[in-house]
């Protein structure tokens, strides 16, 4: 019984691996950066208030803004070469 209860939840995760990073394929940087900063806040939030959906939505809330400053500050480094390529970093 346990075999089979490992294999479903390999199965599952497999699948919803699959299925996040193909949807997050034509994202473009601001949406993937805010994306894992609501990501990454909602299950620090989770994590700190013991589960609490306001803790996880405050959290979730917080990695929002937080992913999106990072943006901002992650494109006021970029600059383009002689043909015309974008460079992140100076």
């Amino acid at each position: 019984m346990q075999f089979q209860t490992l294999k479903r939840t390999g199965m599952t995760s497999m699948l919803v691996l699959t299925l996040a990073s193909a949807g997050c394929a034509s994202m473009s940087d601001t949406d993937r950066r805010v994306g894992t900063g609501i990501g990454v806040g909602a299950v620090t939030g989770a994590l700190i208030s013991g589960g609490r959906p306001g803790g996880t939505a405050v959290g979730a809330v917080l990695g929002g803004v937080g992913g999106w400053i990072y943006d901002r500050e992650k494109k006021k480094r970029y600059y383009y070469d002689s043909r015309g390529r974008r460079v992140y970093e100076r």
